[in-house]
């Protein structure tokens, strides 16, 4: 009989939670489809093309939004059974309240673990196609920053010109072997500069040992200068944007292969924040199960679901919003990164701990 219970709130649990991810999965196309649609409007490509590029952008927004999926799909799940007096007919079985709230939990944890290990990969890989198919289309490149294994590349749009800088890599405010290369409008080389390394922390670049090449009557002239200042719209922070998108970069990945992001230039800071943020999704997962558990179970007693689910929302944006709070202070070096990405999930434990020992006793 216990392994019938057992199957019967597992398998309905796991059924509820697949039915909130389809709904928010075709919520979030019929939302980006439209952006797509806009953006691809001037090309020659067939209506599915969006449609396709929709599909597989979404599922890395259904990572982000799990905690957010799970605290749902457990409110629903325990409405129902609670509503159903299943939840009666369970107790009287010998499920209490806390056990049934333990397999729940352990469930989301598991789904977390088995996100970050089996599905995280799929969705980043997924990304990344998603990210080099805009940029093949799109045609506003007059300003355009790509990061590959031949280092950093920026093209930006001057007055009369264009400008093509490339560099081998990223390191702290500088760019190590800069080449910098301005273009006519029809093309043509209009000089050359190379340059051992370049300080970005502003707009005015500041370049050390700088060689400038310039046609001078079919002649490339060549002249030297210790340190040179060019203008431009980027500066460290707008490039460094770049590495922040870690859509596109899988948990194993990022775990495997941490000393190598490094060197090829991935802020320290954002690679950290990354892995943390990951680790801690399975806490969370877990965690807002517990407050959808504090939120249902406290009585057997039917009750007005819109008023719960509306303040279990409220909470649960509250919790977001501490969540994004923590870690802005964490980025902006007010605590220690890695306490402003943990300090939410200690909070809430504590809120749950006492929260579900008060439900068992019900």
């Amino acid at each position: 009989m216990n392994k019938i219970i057992f199957n019967y709130i597992l398998i309905n649990f796991l059924k509820t939670f697949f039915i909130v991810v389809v709904i928010f999965y075709f919520f979030g196309i019929i939302l980006n489809l439209f952006e797509e649609i806009e953006f691809f409007k001037k090309f020659d490509v067939n209506i599915m093309f969006p449609l396709m590029l929709t599909s597989i952008y979404i599922p890395s927004l259904i990572i982000k939004l799990l905690p957010f999926i799970i605290f749902i799909s457990s409110m629903w799940f325990m409405m129902k059974i609670r509503n159903s007096k299943d939840l009666l007919t369970l107790k009287i079985f010998g499920y209490s309240n806390i056990k049934i709230f333990f397999l729940l939990a352990l469930t989301s944890f598991v789904l977390g673990w088995m996100t970050l290990f089996f599905i995280n990969p799929i969705t980043s890989s997924m990304s990344k196609y998603y990210e080099k198919t805009k940029s093949d289309y799109s045609r506003d490149i007059d300003h355009l920053v790509t990061f590959n294994k031949n280092g950093l590349w920026i093209k930006e749009k001057l007055l009369n010109s264009q400008r093509i800088i490339t560099a081998s890599k990223p390191e702290s405010f500088n760019l190590i072997d800069v080449t910098i290369f301005n273009l006519k409008n029809n093309s043509e080389l209009e000089k050359k500069i190379v340059a051992e390394k370049a300080n970005i922390k502003n707009k005015e670049w500041v370049l050390y040992n700088v060689y400038i090449f310039k046609p001078i009557d079919g002649i490339m002239e060549k002249k030297f200068y210790e340190s040179y200042k060019i203008s431009t719209t980027y500066d460290f922070d707008k490039i460094n944007t770049l590495f922040r998108n870690f859509d596109t970069m899988s948990f194993i990945d990022l775990i495997l292969n941490y000393k190598n992001l490094l060197n090829k230039g991935y802020n320290e800071i954002y690679l950290n924040q990354n892995l943390h943020t990951m680790l801690s999704l399975p806490f969370f997962l877990l965690l807002m199960t517990g407050l959808a558990s504090i939120f249902t179970m406290n009585t057997l007693q039917k009750s007005n679901n819109f008023k719960l689910i509306t303040f279990g929302i409220f909470v649960c944006v509250i919790t977001f919003y501490i969540k994004d709070f923590s870690l802005a202070l964490g980025v902006t070096d007010q605590v220690p990164l890695t306490l402003s990405i943990w300090a939410p999930v200690i909070i809430l434990s504590l809120f749950t701990f006492i929260g579900v020992l008060q439900i068992n006793e019900k």
